[in-house]
Parts: structure tokens; C-alpha cells; sequence
């Protein structure tokens, strides 16, 4: 009898231990598959480019004022500058446009930053070192640039009450006011003014005729007289000593009164 349910217990035994191993056979678990989507790496913004400055080489100075001088007559007719002035002040402080700070920031007027300015700007060495002056993106903004600093300040006032042709007022004007610490600033731009010719850019404005003329500062030679020294005739005409000396061939600073010295 014992013996019966011995068996029937290992028959009962070895029937769920198959129940348990079809059930394990049937029910596979299969790890979910995930589905990877990839996204494209950001790409940092393009930086903007920035404006390059457009630089215009010029190898002389009659080259200069036929490169600038329609521009000069174009600023004289809006803000009434003489253009002879204009010109004169670009051919003095660019260097005829091979200054090194024209040339890296087309400055051709040598503005310095000064308070509010918030456009582009560089270090230059001039009457201090490493002094901060404008950068323009091309010759023509330096122009316009020039034209707005002088209307825009009081100082220079009384210059737009001259004649609009009155060049040798313009260039003793502006000294007086302070743009330039050179004392032989008038008598340079003066002298180029009239070397140059540069008037006729100002009658042309104006639409009156022209007609060349010997100015005083234009004279071929000079009698030296009596007080007369070779940096006071340089400071008259608008020379350097250095351009006398070569003129006349001379080897040092002594001259005499009654000589004549070549100017031209």
C-alpha cells in the first residue's frame, strides 16, 4: 500500500517538473530592441565675416589728387570745405596715401578715436606712443568722415563763415582751432594748395572761372633779406630747409642777404 503511493507521488513529482520545463521552453523573453536615432552634431554658427578694409595705393602726389579730388568736390558741395583743403589736408597727413596708418586703417586725416567714437580703431605712434585712431572701410568713408568731424564741432565755427574759396583763411583757421600741433601747418597745406593748384577744384564747385594765377607762396626764388634765415623762408613757403638746401645746392644753412634763392 505504501508502496502505491510512493509511486503515485513520484509520477505526480515528475509530471510538474515536465509542466515546468515546457512552460520554460515556450516563454522566451527577448531583450527589446532600441531603436537609436542619430542626431546630426550641431554646427557652431559661421562667423560673420568681417568688413575688409579696401586700401587704394597711390605712388605720387599728382596721383593722389586724381584719384580723391572728385570725392573732395563732392564733400565740398554738402558741407561746404573747400575741396583745395580737402585734398591738401589728405596729401599732408596720409603721406599721399603711403603713411603707414593710412595704409593699414584708411585714415587719410589722421582723426584720432576721441570720445564717442565706436567704430573700428588701431594704435599708431604720433605725438604720443601707441595712440588710438579711427579704421575706415575704405578711402571714401574716411572722406566723409573728415567733412562731419569738422561740422560737427564748435571750434571750427567760425571757418564755415569764410568765403568758400578762401583757402589761406581755411588753412590758418585750422591751425588756430587746433587740429594740427605743427606751427608750419598752414604755410605746408598752403604751399601744396598752390603748387599743386589745387583752387581750381574749389572754382569748379563754385562754378566760377579759372584762371592760373602766381600766388605769393608760389614764387620761383626769394632775395633773402636782412632777418631772413633758411627755416623762416621754409616756414613762408611751405619747404623744408632740407628742400632749399637741395634746390640751391647748398652744403650748409648759411645765406647772406641779397642772394637768391630757387624755390622751384
Amino acid at each position: 500500500m505504501k508502496l502505491k503511493y510512493v509511486l503515485i507521488s513520484v509520477l505526480a513529482i515528475g509530471l510538474l517538473a515536465s509542466c515546468k520545463a515546457k512552460k520554460k521552453s515556450v516563454h522566451v523573453y527577448k531583450k527589446p530592441t532600441v531603436k537609436v536615432v542619430e542626431t546630426p552634431e550641431a554646427k557652431p554658427d559661421k562667423e560673420e565675416d568681417q568688413e575688409e578694409v579696401k586700401t587704394v595705393i597711390t605712388n605720387s602726389t599728382e596721383e593722389y589728387i586724381l584719384q580723391y579730388k572728385n570725392i573732395s568736390m563732392q564733400e565740398m558741395h554738402v558741407y561746404k570745405i573747400p575741396a583745395s583743403i580737402t585734398l591738401a589736408q589728405g596729401i599732408l597727413e596720409s603721406g599721399s596715401g603711403k603713411g603707414a596708418l593710412t595704409l593699414k586703417s584708411n585714415n587719410h586725416f589722421g582723426i584720432k578715436c576721441h570720445v564717442g567714437w565706436e567704430g573700428e580703431y588701431t594704435h599708431h605712434d604720433d605725438d604720443e606712443k601707441g595712440e588710438c585712431f579711427r579704421v575706415y572701410k575704405d578711402p571714401r568713408t574716411s572722406f566723409e568722415d573728415h567733412s562731419k568731424f569738422l561740422t560737427s564741432r564748435s571750434r571750427y565755427a567760425d571757418l564755415f563763415e569764410l568765403d568758400p574759396d578762401d583757402y589761406v583763411g581755411w588753412a590758418e583757421g585750422l591751425s588756430k582751432a587746433g587740429y594740427a600741433t605743427d606751427r608750419r601747418y598752414p604755410a605746408k597745406l598752403i604751399g601744396l594748395i598752390e603748387r599743386f593748384e589745387l583752387y581750381k577744384y574749389d572754382k569748379e564747385v563754385l562754378g566760377k572761372s579759372y584762371k592760373k594765377v602766381e600766388y605769393a607762396n608760389s614764387k620761383p626764388n626769394h632775395m633773402v633779406a636782412k632777418g631772413d634765415t633758411l627755416y623762416s623762408i621754409s616756414r613762408k613757403y611751405g619747404l623744408s630747409v632740407d628742400e632749399i638746401k637741395k634746390i640751391n645746392g647748398l652744403r650748409s644753412n648759411d645765406i647772406s642777404i641779397g642772394q637768391t634763392l630757387f624755390l622751384k
